[in-house]
């Protein structure tokens, strides 16, 4: 019976922890033409699809609108109840196991854990309410020449059609929090808020700690159990594959035994035994959406502009992207709600080391470049055909000690003294995660 509840209670997380891969992950661009991208389609658009056709064939749709309402409320507008969740989830599971492990543990786990287990609540206020960099007309000026517009993914002169204010460089407008973010990297459920340069740093900082607390609970708590079970059983071990029966014969224990004495040392601790395997089951999912988050500061990119890459190698591989240089003595566009749009006017103010050498472009579906003398088309020269992403320049990416600068230092003003082009420099562009 006690194995019995070990095993649901493995299963249930492990079916928990999945779920909640393939709804965050499924959308990235690595697991594009992958069973996790069919499966995050199969349960956010075609099951509810059939569920709605279904009702409307019933009721006549009358469920499905009071389900719309519900639903547009909870995808599409900012409230609290993932953040409660997530907050009861940690106090929850620190009371339930922090007590009984308490008295087990020695002086520098208890230092260790006491660290651990109070640093989340710290970051997670920091990230849930500081500004992510609200795009605003008092501040526009500065987010405007906070970076470079690259002619890739961000032009000048772009307007927000909802908050109907210049787009800066990186921003993007949030359609939860109903307004524009700079240098927006995704909103968070986990948050109520979005990640942005504002909060960027405090965010890495929650993983981080949420990474190492479940990694360091659960091995903790788990050792705690193993011990006991092994004092117990001396030829037990913590590694099924090294237990041996219980006999005495020498024989390998078989897997329905090990976890028969695994659930025999939970006996009287099955709340700290509990935890424990919660953790140790979402440690790999919080380490994972960590290390896609530093991989995306190390390569110089967001979430959002990693999606914007993997639409722009989609174009590329259909034959449809070309590019020309740009002129270095672009003329001025003029100034729009008294600021600067222009890269001849903005670029030699930032505090950017990099510039952009090249316009991109899509052609039409015919793959024909535009006109060589098109005067509405930024650059000079003819259109030259892209076929990879890594004939691609991206500015923003500087190395990997400088973009986590950027990051933990907002508003660092880089040094450009005598720092050549993007090109002269020879630095190839990193290939974002799955391109």
């Amino acid at each position: 019976m006690a194995m019995g509840t070990v095993g649901t209670i493995v299963t249930v997380i492990l079916g928990i922890s999945f779920m909640v891969f393939v709804a965050f992950f499924g959308r990235l661009p690595t697991f594009r033409h992958t069973p996790i991208a069919w499966l995050h389609r199969l349960f956010l658009v075609h099951l509810p699809g059939g569920v709605l056709a279904l009702d409307r064939g019933l009721t006549g749709g009358r469920l499905s609108r009071s389900l719309r309402r519900f639903g547009s409320f909870m995808m599409n507008d900012k409230h609290p109840t993932v953040l409660i969740f997530f907050v009861l989830l940690l106090g929850v599971s620190e009371w339930l196991a922090v007590p009984t492990a308490w008295r087990l543990m020695g002086g520098l786990q208890r230092a260790t854990l006491a660290v651990l287990a109070v640093l989340p609540y710290v970051f997670l206020w920091l990230a849930a309410f500081s500004d992510p960099g609200t795009v605003s007309l008092g501040v526009l000026r500065v987010q405007l020449l906070a970076y470079p517009y690259d002619y890739a993914l961000f032009y000048p002169g772009m307007r927000c059609r909802t908050c109907n204010l210049l787009k800066p460089p990186r921003s993007k407008h949030c359609s939860v929090c109903k307004r524009c973010i700079a240098r927006l990297d995704h909103h968070c459920i986990f948050i109520n808020n979005c990640v942005g340069a504002g909060n960027q740093h405090w965010f890495l900082l929650l993983l981080l700690n949420t990474a190492l607390l479940t990694s360091f609970g659960g091995l903790v708590g788990a050792g705690l159990i193993a011990g006991r079970t092994a004092r117990q059983f001396p030829s037990w071990s913590v590694l099924p594959w090294r237990a041996r029966h219980v006999a005495g014969d020498g024989r390998p224990m078989d897997l329905q035994d090990w976890l028969l004495l695994w659930s025999w040392g939970m006996r009287d601790l099955v709340q700290l035994g509990s935890v424990s395997l919660l953790a140790l089951l979402l440690s790999p999912l919080v380490w994972g959406l960590l290390a896609y988050n530093v991989w995306n500061v190390a390569t110089g990119q967001t979430t959002n502009e990693s999606l914007k890459w993997a639409d722009w190698r989609d174009d590329m591989a259909a034959g449809l992207v070309y590019r020309r240089r740009l002129s270095r003595e672009r003329g001025n566009q003029g100034n729009r709600d008294g600021v600067p749009v222009s890269l001849a006017d903005t670029a030699s103010l930032t505090r950017w080391p990099l510039e952009p050498e090249h316009v991109i472009i899509c052609a039409d579906d015919d793959g024909k470049p535009p006109s060589a003398s098109d005067p509405s088309l930024p650059g000079v020269g003819e259109w030259e055909q892209v076929w990879r992403l890594r004939d691609v320049e991206n500015i923003y990416d500087i190395g990997v000690c400088r973009n986590f600068t950027d990051v933990f230092v907002p508003d660092y003003n880089f040094n450009t003294s005598g720092l050549p082009s993007v090109e002269a420099r020879g630095r190839s562009r990193r290939r974002p995660m799955g391109k």
